[in-house]
């Protein structure tokens, strides 16, 4: 039951910090400047998203009945994240060493997790 669950655990342990930094730190973290309210509305809304979606997660990991819903909003997730930082790429050009390794994180966790819909979908039907 704890590999059924890998996927989902991953992703609150990573999800949860950065969405704190995103609503709180993101300036201290990233080369961004935060100058508006606005902006800080945007990035406190991105915090809800992310700790929204954890929490749907981390019921996933403990009600077995909400581990297919759970699974695919996280590989949707990550794999949503992965392709606009991908579209960024080609756009905006190469960013930092840190969104870099997030997009391969977000690929491999989106990747995994829909392996783990596969592999174990047939037990919840």
């Amino acid at each position: 039951m704890i590999l059924k669950n890998f996927h989902l655990s991953i992703s609150v342990i990573i999800v949860i910090p950065i969405a704190i930094v995103y609503g709180f730190w993101t300036n201290l973290v990233f080369n961004v400047n935060i100058d508006t309210v606005d902006e800080h509305n945007i990035l406190k809304a991105i915090m809800g998203l992310y700790l929204g979606f954890a929490t749907l997660w981390i019921i996933g990991i403990f009600k077995s009945t909400l581990w297919k819903t759970a699974t695919i909003s996280n590989i949707v997730f990550m794999l949503g994240l992965a392709f606009g930082r991908i579209v960024s790429l080609f756009i905006e050009g190469i960013t930092s060493t840190v969104f870099i390794l997030g997009t391969f994180g977000e690929l491999i966790l989106g990747f995994y997790g829909w392996y783990q819909f596969k592999k174990y979908n047939s037990q919840i039907l």
